[in-house]
């Protein structure tokens, strides 16, 4: 390890994207594996990336070699099986069993797929999504809200279980060592990737980021031809010329050119157009054949229908898309609400009129105070003295308060008005055989008055500033409702929904509330500490708020997530010590605070202010919750011996057991039987069931909060304890 500090330097200088362009010859990347992925720094990259807490080069000591394993590489010795371990389910299950890699084999993929990003990523298109850096989820939903308009029929490609293989990459990669080493890992079974499944990118153990890379190199061939289909279209039915508009054509006609607009996450697409219903169907053709013969892909056709965008919602990514008029996404105010307003605006005028009393009331004590104060040294001796010169000070105190007041005077119409009429009507100067009989120097003084009060307090102006600005205040009001109405009439925009049923079924099939809707305890979480109840919750809680942060029903999230699971969470506080919802919220509070060894407060799970404030601002890739929310870890009654943490690069020693509880068995509910089961929930395997983890506190605090998932931890080390 005492190259360490060259390989952080290479790690983050950007030098692996220049290490793998100067195998890129003749068209082709040759030796990657070789010359690449068994480079040292490359290895130690990947490990620095697999890491589930900061990384330390001394924790590679006692797990593996990078020179051994680098050394293997380059001499095509690296045994790929050796390197994987089998987890049988137990006998009363029939799944298969789970192939996972060790951490040595992960450090491995995780190479690959550093290698494969680089040649890839800047080949995608535009509209492919996932395993990618800044194009997640919460992107791909942006520009669905953003860059679709008008869309008047769709279809979402959905496939039926297939497993695909690595033959695609061949046509691009002609590295023979490369590609067989991958081919190897889908042989051991150490990578599989099936369409159709619900595990992708779930945190599940059964995958790993590789995963998401090959399935968009596998998908690139699709979507260069869904990209050349779209420019084809939006060719021939491009926008009219605006010349051509004010030359021949009424400039009131709205006319909607026809377009086609696609969305691919993973495995999940989306086929959007503007136009006929004829036109949607010639797309489907043409998506389906692209698929089948292109790909040999299996896909489900009956579920591959084409949907009226108005009339009926479609579902992408575990949301609900449907197209829907503007009013609809930002309907107007109710009159409660311009009341509400109204009454705001009313309070606030009142409060800002008091605080300019309270202001002019003050100075007034405070010019008394300084004239009183004044008065009384003069008055006390013969002259005025100061120990230091305070003129200027008290001239700038007063000079200001004088230009404010004279401010607010010239801001007042009626003020200046009343001011202009006691000053300049009927005064008797104004007659002219008054003015013939007075001095010509008093006759210029008071005319030059006039100009001034004219010029600063005559309220002629300032009312047409007013009216005009009221105008156009108005116009601008007309034009923007006018506008609005024409948009609600002609115009199309995309509203995105969290499945309101899926997520209530999701909720009662936990045990979040029972048959009548209303929060109860879950009786298997009394086993955990205190703490590790509540961020069992705030796990879920939060991946919650953050998953549909984007939809325009979040409201309905935020309620559940503030009133079922909050009050659920105290209930189940409740049951295991045996008291009342009223004395646990009195000692763990609202916020459901706990203590740590110090005796400071914290709070996990979030509070009504947090989740009042959240809303559509979060643009990153979210972690789904189905990781946090299908498994229970239980410390352990007995003391187990030491040993490591087996999260990922972990060294600490001080370790607790706990065991894995999967949902589905504690709740006797078959995950195939779609009535009982939530559709799109994902599943862990079965083989981990019952499994004991040496963590250490903080993973285990992580993988209740959803910092980490089950793939950053080393589960081949995982031990059966009777």
């Amino acid at each position: 390890m005492g190259n360490c500090n060259e390989f952080f330097a290479v790690a983050r200088s950007g030098k692996l994207k220049t290490l793998v362009l100067n195998h890129y010859t003749h068209g082709n990347f040759t030796n990657l594996i070789q010359n690449v992925v068994a480079s040292p720094p490359v290895l130690f990259t990947a490990c620095q990336n697999l890491a589930a807490a900061p990384f330390r080069p001394a924790s590679l000591l006692d797990r593996f070699s990078i020179e051994t394993t680098s050394r293997e590489l380059r001499e095509n010795r690296f045994d790929v099986e050796a390197y994987c371990v089998t987890l049988t389910p137990s006998s009363k299950t029939t799944s298969s069993p789970l192939v996972l890699p060790n951490l040595k084999l992960k450090v491995v993929i995780e190479a690959i797929r550093m290698v494969l990003e680089i040649v890839y990523d800047e080949r995608f298109v535009t509209f492919c999504y996932g395993g990618r850096v800044g194009m997640g989820r919460h992107t791909a939903i942006r520009y669905l809200k953003n860059s679709i308009e008008n869309p008047s029929w769709w279809f979402a490609v959905r496939f039926k279980p297939h497993r695909s293989s690595v033959s695609v990459i061949e046509r691009k990669v002609k590295d023979v060592v490369f590609i067989d080493f991958i081919k190897r890992l889908f042989q051991c079974k150490a990578l599989v990737i099936e369409l159709g499944g619900d595990w992708l990118e779930r945190g599940l153990p059964q995958e790993c980021g590789l995963c998401t890379v090959l399935m968009n190199v596998y998908f690139d061939g699709f979507d260069k031809e869904i990209q050349e289909m779209r420019l084809r279209e939006n060719r021939e039915n491009r926008e009219l010329d605006p010349k051509m508009i004010g030359s021949g054509l009424d400039s009131d006609v709205f006319y909607k050119p026809v377009k086609v607009y696609a969305v691919r996450y993973l495995d999940e697409i989306v086929v959007a157009t503007s136009g006929s219903k004829m036109m949607a169907t010639e797309l489907r053709k043409g998506v389906v054949k692209s698929l089948e013969l292109g790909l040999g892909l299996r896909v489900d056709k009956v579920n591959t229908a084409i949907h009226s965008a108005v009339s009926e919602k479609i579902e992408f990514l575990g949301m609900e898309l449907q197209a829907v008029r503007p009013s609809v996404l930002r309907p107007p105010m109710s009159e409660k609400a311009i009341r509400a307003r109204k009454k705001f605006l009313r309070q606030k005028e009142v409060r800002a009129l008091e605080l300019i009393n309270a202001r002019a009331r003050n100075r007034r004590k405070l010019g008394l105070k300084i004239f009183s104060h004044v008065y009384k040294k003069i008055k006390q001796s013969d002259r005025f003295k100061f120990d230091y010169n305070i003129e200027d000070q008290v001239q700038k105190i007063f000079r200001s308060w004088a230009d404010e007041v004279v401010q607010e005077l010239l801001g007042n119409i009626d003020e200046c008005q009343e001011w202009h009429r006691s000053l300049s009507a009927g005064d008797f100067l104004q007659l002219r055989h008054i003015r013939n009989q007075l001095p010509p120097e008093l006759i210029d003084a008071y005319d030059k008055f006039q100009e001034q009060v004219d010029k600063h307090l005559n309220p002629i102006k300032a009312r047409k500033a007013i009216e005009e600005e009221e105008r156009r205040e108005k116009h601008e009001e007309e034009q923007s409702y006018s506008k609005g109405t024409v948009e609600d009439l002609t115009k199309l925009c995309l509203k995105v929904e969290a499945p309101e049923i899926l997520i209530r079924k999701v909720v009662k099939l936990v045990g979040f509330t029972n048959h009548m809707g209303r929060p109860r305890p879950i009786e298997f979480l009394v086993a955990l500490e205190d703490a590790d109840i509540i961020k069992w919750y705030a796990g879920i809680a939060r991946r919650w708020l953050d998953y549909f942060c984007c939809c325009h029903n979040f409201k309905m999230v935020k309620t559940i997530v503030t009133y079922h699971l909050r009050f659920s969470c105290i209930l189940t506080l409740a049951e295991k010590h045996e008291s009342t919802k009223s004395e646990v919220i009195k000692h763990f509070s609202k916020d459901l605070k706990v203590y740590d060894m110090n005796g400071n407060h914290e709070v996990h799970f979030p509070t009504e202010r947090e989740v009042k404030m959240m809303g559509d601002r979060n643009l990153s890739d979210p972690k789904p919750v189905d990781g946090t929310l299908s498994l229970v870890v239980v410390r352990l009654a007995s003391d187990e011996p030491l040993s490591r943490c087996i999260a990922h690069f972990c060294d600490k020693t001080t370790t607790v057991f706990y065991r894995v509880h999967l949902l589905h068995n504690r709740l006797n509910v078959n995950p195939l039987d779609k009535e009982k089961w939530v559709q799109g929930m994902g599943l862990i395997h079965e083989s981990l069931n019952h499994k004991c983890l040496p963590l250490c506190t903080d993973h285990v605090n992580d993988l209740y909060m959803g910092r980490i998932t089950l793939q950053d931890i080393d589960f081949p080390y995982c031990v059966d304890v009777d």
